[in-house]
């Protein structure tokens, strides 16, 4: 968690989805504004301001590609509330990020790492980043043998399959350690489902599980 605000009792959210389709239909948003409005009410705040943002993050500068991460930051910093985000993945997955931010002064927290603490919140960052920069020397890796093999390159060939099932084994990655913990139990799918739903677990796509995108998700996890 970053610096704290004594007696700070306000709240203001930040919500973030990565492509304009997602957007659009709201996927993911409202796990996410459930997902801060929990953490709100367990820790006795006030939402008082709501900031959504739809952008890729991607880039060497992606805090000056959220305008409204600069102005929930900036109303946070003026109300000395408390700026609160689902997770701290849908934040970012850069060590130099997060480090910024923390120097804005902001009282900023994850609801799904509430207690973390600067120390955790780097190490987090740097898995994460990590990981990142794994998928996408993987993509990269499948590509030069795609190329070796003759294969044809091009918007509508196995190779764009190939960077589509590295994409979606990155969205999985908030949820696989979750979902080794219930195959560890010998839990049946159907087990499963319900415990990812009743736990408050979204999916990649931001909504329910149920038996279909569960198969997807664990064949995506074993095939990475």
């Amino acid at each position: 968690m970053a610096k704290q605000v004594e007696n700070n009792r306000e709240a203001v959210a930040y919500l973030r989805v990565s492509t304009e389709r997602q957007g659009r239909s709201g996927l993911g948003m409202e796990a996410q504004r459930a997902a801060v409005a929990a953490y709100a009410a367990e820790a006795g705040l006030t939402l008082v301001a709501e900031y959504v943002e739809v952008e890729t993050g991607k880039g060497t500068n992606a805090l000056s590609k959220r305008p409204q991460l600069l102005a929930a930051l900036a109303d946070a910093k003026q109300r000395k509330a408390r700026l609160v985000l689902a997770k701290l993945d849908r934040l970012a997955r850069n060590v130099h990020f997060i480090s910024g931010l923390m120097e804005t002064g902001v009282d900023f927290v994850a609801a799904d790492m509430p207690h973390a603490g600067r120390l955790e919140l780097h190490i987090f960052a740097a898995v994460a980043e990590q990981e990142a920069r794994a998928i996408s020397q993987r993509t990269k890796a499948a590509l030069r043998a795609a190329k070796e093999r003759g294969q044809v390159l091009g918007s509508h060939g196995k190779v764009l399959a190939i960077q589509r099932r590295a994409e979606a084994v990155e969205r999985l990655s908030p949820v696989v350690d979750t979902l080794a913990e219930l195959r560890s139990r010998g839990l049946s799918m159907r087990a499963m489902v319900a415990a990812l739903n009743t736990d408050g677990v979204a999916s990649p796509g931001g909504g329910k599980w149920h038996l279909a995108n569960l198969h997807r998700a664990l064949q995506r996890v074993d095939a990475a």
